[in-house]
């Protein structure tokens, strides 16, 4: 683990190694997945520390008016869900870092909002599948540095990373991945002033504090042992992904916005890193990518990788490199 990386005692238990996989043992604490049916070898699922549901997933968030919120700052990300006829909605990742999942319904749609710090994958899932609706929690379990996550339906894991299940009943099924995006606090309120935002939830956390002091300044991925990425990609650099293909945040940021392969992104500063200094509202600014469709202007559905994540998920992708 890279030296500037210094977790908070709340997270001290996700040092401890990497338990071997092993189903038998599994049972015990999930005596209704089905470990008959998997998509992935179990060599590569490990456990991250902390237990079953040791990293709470909010189940039923409450929201406050915009105006109302007065303990977020300016330059903190949060992920934003603009879905047509509803009012907006945003979900600080000062509290998806200690939750990771959120899950809601917002119209009559239910979605889950998810993070994972270790990959900084923020992603939004329509929860729905064959006509009913599946509420997530967090497994303590990762493949690749990424949070698995199971339904409370059927107890199958899921891979946050591609919204696809990987053990158990619904494995080799997909969650359909909705337009979200990450940006400030500021922007977001100022865009949306008669917007929701997510009131804070009603647990002892450090909400506002980062646990993973430094981490996208590392050389290495955190539980990760997989290959790094190739062209001398950073292993802990963002990149924008959209579908099987990635763009850096360095050539999108440099262009300041770019149109290829049928979308177009933008890159604008400031939001800060959720990733970097002690207090997250204190990262540095890494700026707020838009991913839009070339032709009808439409937001498109994306995420914000590291480069690590990227490669180990989509190994044969195409890396936009602009050459």
């Amino acid at each position: 683990m890279p030296a500037t990386m210094r977790l908070a005692a709340a997270f001290t238990c996700v040092l401890a190694l990497p338990a071997a996989a092993d189903p038998a043992q599994w049972g015990g604490e999930w005596p209704d997945t089905d470990f008959s049916r998997a998509s992935v070898p179990f060599s590569e699922i490990i456990s991250g520390g902390p237990p079953k549901d040791g990293i709470p997933a909010i189940w039923e968030p409450a929201f406050l008016p915009v105006a109302e919120e007065t303990r977020i700052e300016d330059l903190e990300p949060v992920m934003t869900l603009e879905i047509d006829g509803e009012t907006p909605r945003a979900y600080p990742i000062r509290y998806l870092m200690w939750h990771e999942i959120v899950n809601d319904v917002v119209g009559g749609l239910p979605v889950a909002v998810t993070y994972c710090p270790l990959c900084n994958s923020g992603m939004v899932f329509d929860a729905r599948l064959d006509g009913g609706a599946l509420t997530f929690g967090v497994s303590g379990k990762l493949r690749h540095s990424d949070m698995v996550m199971y339904d409370r339906e059927t107890q199958s894991w899921w891979q946050q990373a591609i919204g696809e299940g990987i053990v158990g009943t619904h494995t080799g099924r997909k969650l359909d991945q909705l337009p979200a995006w990450m940006e400030s606090w500021g922007d977001f309120r100022s865009r949306n002033p008669d917007g929701l935002v997510m009131d804070e939830p009603e647990w002892r956390r450090q909400y506002g504090a980062n646990p993973y002091v430094g981490y996208d300044g590392s050389i290495r991925p955190f539980l990760y042992s997989g290959e790094l990425p190739p062209h001398g990609i950073p292993a802990l650099a963002r990149v924008v992904r959209v579908g099987d293909r990635a763009w850096t945040f360095e050539r999108v940021r440099e262009a300041g916005e770019i149109t290829e392969a049928g979308v177009r992104i933008s890159w604008s500063s400031g939001q800060a890193s959720a990733l970097d200094d002690m207090r997250i509202s204190e990262g540095r600014d890494v700026g707020t990518i838009r991913v839009r469709d070339a032709a009808s202007g439409r937001d498109v559905a994306h995420d914000i990788p590291f480069a690590f994540a990227f490669h180990a998920f989509f190994p044969d992708g195409e890396w936009m490199l602009g050459n």
